[in-house]
C-alpha cells in the first residue's frame, strides 16, 4: 500500500493526541500556518516525525473541506429535524389539552368560519412535517463523499474511494471530481429548507402575537415566556414570538448571501467559497433557536375560552353553513 502499517499506527496515535489537546483546549493554533490543515500536519510532524508527511497522500484541502462540510450539514439536519419533532409534539399536546374548543377562523384577517382549535394547530404540524421532509430529501442528496476528488481532477494513486465513503457513512463516492469540489448546491438546498421553516415559524409567531393582544385576547402567555415594560406596569409582551418572527429575516438573509456568493463562480474551486461557512453556521444556529423558543412558548400558553366564545357570535360565522343548507334545499344564491 501507499502507507505502511507502522506509519499508519504512528499517524493514528499522533492524531488521537492532537484530538485530545484540541478538546482539552491545549492545542496552540498558529496563524502563520495558514489554516487548520497546516496546523494539524505541523503538529503531527512534531509528534511522529517523517510519517506525518504522508498524511495528505491522495488528498487536497478542496475535497477534505467538502467532506467535512457535508458531514457537518448531515449532523445539523438531524439536529434540526429533532427540534421540529419536539415542536410538533408540543403543538399536538396543546391541541389535545384544548379538545373541542371552537375558535373563529380567519381569511384576510376577517372572521370567516368557526373551526376547531385542534384543526388549526394541526395545520402547523402538517407544515412542519413537510419542512422535515425537505430536510430529509436534502440529506439524501448531500450524502455522497467527495474524498478522492483531490484538487479537482482526482488522483492516479491506487485509493479505494468506496471504502472511505462507506466508513464515513456516505451512500457512495461522488461520480464527478470537478463537481465534487465546485458546487455548494447541497448547502443552498439546506439553507432554502431552513428559510421555509423560518417563514412557517414567523407566521406562527405573528398569529400568536395577535392572539395575545388585547384586541384578540385568545391566549395568555405565562410569565416565563413574557416580558414587561420599563415604564408601563400593565404590559405583558409575547417577546419570544416577536423574536422568532424577526429572526426569520436573518435565516432568509443567510440563504441570499450564499446564493449571491455562488452565482458567478466558474468551475472548479474558488477562494470565494471560503465564505460559505458563516451563513451556513448562522442559519443552523438561528433556526434551531427559533424552533426551541416556539416549542417553549407552545408549552406555556393558555387559551381564554370565555374571550373566544365572546368572539364567535360576531361576524356571521355561520353564514356559509346557512348558504350550504339553502343550496341543499335548491335555494341558490
Amino acid at each position: 500500500g501507499l502507507i505502511s502499517f507502522s506509519d499508519r499506527d504512528s499517524i493514528l496515535k499522533g492524531l488521537d493526541e492532537i484530538e485530545r489537546r484540541i478538546e482539552a483546549g491545549e492545542f496552540v493554533w498558529r496563524t502563520d500556518r495558514e489554516d487548520v490543515h497546516m496546523n494539524i500536519e505541523a503538529a503531527l510532524t512534531d509528534l511522529v516525525g517523517e510519517p506525518a508527511k504522508k498524511l495528505h497522500t491522495a488528498r487536497s484541502r478542496n475535497d477534505q473541506v467538502l467532506t467535512d462540510f457535508r458531514l457537518w450539514c448531515r449532523d445539523a439536519i438531524d439536529r434540526i429535524i429533532s427540534s421540529i419533532r419536539h415542536l410538533q409534539v408540543a403543538l399536538v399536546k396543546l391541541a389535545l389539552n384544548n379538545e373541542g374548543l371552537i375558535i373563529p377562523g380567519y381569511t384576510h384577517l376577517q372572521r370567516a368560519q368557526p373551526v376547531l382549535l385542534q384543526h388549526l394547530l394541526l395545520a402547523y404540524v402538517e407544515q412542519l412535517d413537510r419542512d422535515a421532509g425537505r430536510l430529509l430529501d436534502c440529506r439524501a442528496r448531500l450524502n455522497f463523499c467527495p474524498l478522492g476528488a483531490c484538487a479537482l481532477a482526482g488522483t492516479g494513486l491506487p485509493i479505494d474511494r468506496f471504502m472511505t465513503s462507506e466508513a464515513l457513512g456516505f451512500i457512495a463516492p461522488m461520480r464527478n471530481s470537478i463537481d465534487a469540489v465546485s458546487d455548494r448546491d447541497f448547502v443552498l438546498e439546506f439553507l432554502s429548507a431552513n428559510s421555509i421553516i423560518a417563514v412557517h415559524l414567523s407566521r406562527i409567531g405573528e398569529e400568536w402575537v395577535l392572539w395575545a393582544s388585547e384586541e384578540f385576547g385568545f391566549i395568555t402567555p405565562s410569565d416565563s415566556v413574557s416580558t414587561g415594560s420599563s415604564i408601563m406596569p400593565q404590559k405583558k409582551n409575547p417577546d419570544p414570538m416577536e423574536l422568532v418572527r424577526g429572526k426569520s429575516a436573518r435565516v432568509i438573509g443567510d440563504l441570499v448571501t450564499l446564493l449571491t456568493l455562488c452565482k458567478g463562480l466558474p468551475l472548479a474551486y474558488n477562494r470565494d467559497l471560503q465564505e460559505d461557512k458563516e451563513p451556513t453556521f448562522d442559519s443552523v444556529k438561528t433556526i434551531t433557536g427559533m424552533l426551541e423558543v416556539s416549542a417553549e412558548f407552545a408549552q406555556n400558553i393558555t387559551f381564554n375560552d370565555k374571550r373566544i366564545q365572546k368572539a364567535l357570535p360576531a361576524g356571521y360565522l355561520d353564514a356559509t353553513t346557512l348558504a350550504d343548507y339553502l343550496v341543499k334545499k335548491a335555494r341558490y344564491f
